[in-house]
């Protein structure tokens, strides 16, 4: 009988050794291709995001340029306005006057076609974010904080403010 048990506890001590010893290790073929899975996965997934990221990018550097030629362009139209201010009533009917005209409103036109627009300003309220104050005035006629003139108009290109309004505010 105690042969049976020690015989019976050798058994189970070897059992348990196995349970409890180390795991059988998996073939390193397998241990190879389940490595080279996840760089595969790693790599294309840093792939994705570098094109999302280059996209992104990309669009960016179109609106920085798109931005930066309408500022340079920005003088040459203040010019045809100030140009076309200056004709008289009965020059306005001239074909140099109708021609300037034409340019300006093609010029415009095609600008807007772009995105940029121009800010209102007259008669509005200050916003800080479109106007630059330049001047003050009192004026009961005007509300707190309106925009009573207009110096130099300004401009937003897709939402951004290209040049602010240089404007004069009552009260």
């Amino acid at each position: 009988m105690l042969q049976n048990l020690l015989h019976f506890t050798k058994v189970i001590w070897k059992k348990c050794r196995l349970f409890f010893g180390k795991k059988n290790k998996k073939d390193p073929k397998d241990e190879k291709i389940e490595e080279l899975n996840d760089r595969l996965l790693r790599n294309l997934a840093e792939f994705e995001n570098f094109r999302k990221r280059s996209e992104k990018e990309k669009v960016q550097m179109f609106e920085i340029g798109a931005k930066s030629i309408i500022e340079k362009i920005l003088p040459a139209i203040d010019s045809f306005e100030r140009g076309l201010q200056s004709v008289s009533e009965e020059d306005k009917a001239s074909p140099l006057a109708e021609g300037m005209e034409k340019i300006y409103k093609q010029l415009m036109g095609s600008l807007e076609e772009a995105g940029l627009k121009p800010i209102d300003a007259a008669g509005k309220e200050f916003d800080p974010n479109l106007h630059n104050a330049v001047m003050h005035e009192d004026n009961d006629e005007l509300g707190e904080n309106i925009v009573s003139e207009e110096l130099q108009k300004g401009y937003t290109y897709r939402d951004s403010v290209v040049r602010h309004s240089m404007v004069k505010v009552a009260n």
